[in-house]
């Protein structure tokens, strides 16, 4: 600690008082604890308390209808297929940003953070967008084979990827780097 903070430190626990070293600690929980609050607990506790008043039958019945049960097939099903595709592309991608210098590698290590630094409405949308019948790659899948790459599972298996590719080069690029080079 600064020498300017230790005498306030002393004298707050001297009082019996809790020492604050951050100014304006309380706003700030108090703000982060509301927004939480509003933005994930209560939704969360609404969707739960909904489910409990359903009983185990009516819970039941709702989880297993036809298109909720097409609906938690296509997530694990897409998820399963970018997990994989994640696995195989991230290890090649850490490891060619981990062994080798090329021309253009700092650029493609930054667009590895890209999923980071955009917000999701902005990737989905953008995603959407480029892979429709119009957009810039979509159009032309669409033009060669006919198929339209938004809106579907492939779709959200390539939206997926996009968003999990990070995850994997960045656990990866440590452990490949401390790997002796002769392996």
């Amino acid at each position: 600690m600064s020498e300017s903070v230790l005498p306030k430190v002393n004298k707050a626990r001297a009082k019996g008082g809790p020492a604050r070293v951050i100014p304006g600690f309380g706003l700030t929980m108090g703000v982060t604890v509301t927004m939480l609050s509003v933005l994930i607990i209560i939704p969360l506790l609404s969707v739960l308390g909904y489910s409990v008043s359903l009983g185990p039958e009516g819970f039941w019945q709702v989880i297993t209808r036809p298109n909720v049960l097409k609906a938690f097939w296509t997530s694990v099903s897409c998820s399963l297929l970018a997990a994989a595709v994640n696995c195989v592309f991230g290890l090649i991608l850490a490891w060619v940003l981990t062994r080798y210098d090329f021309p253009g590698r700092r650029l493609m290590d930054g667009l590895i953070e890209l999923p980071f630094a955009l917000p999701t409405a902005v990737a989905g949308i953008t995603l959407s967008k480029m892979y429709s019948s119009t957009g810039l790659v979509g159009g032309f899948i669409y033009k060669l084979t006919g198929y339209q790459v938004s809106y579907t599972k492939l779709g959200l298996t390539i939206a997926l990827v996009f968003v999990g590719i990070p995850f994997v080069v960045r656990a990866l690029q440590p452990v490949l780097e401390g790997l002796d080079r002769q392996y």
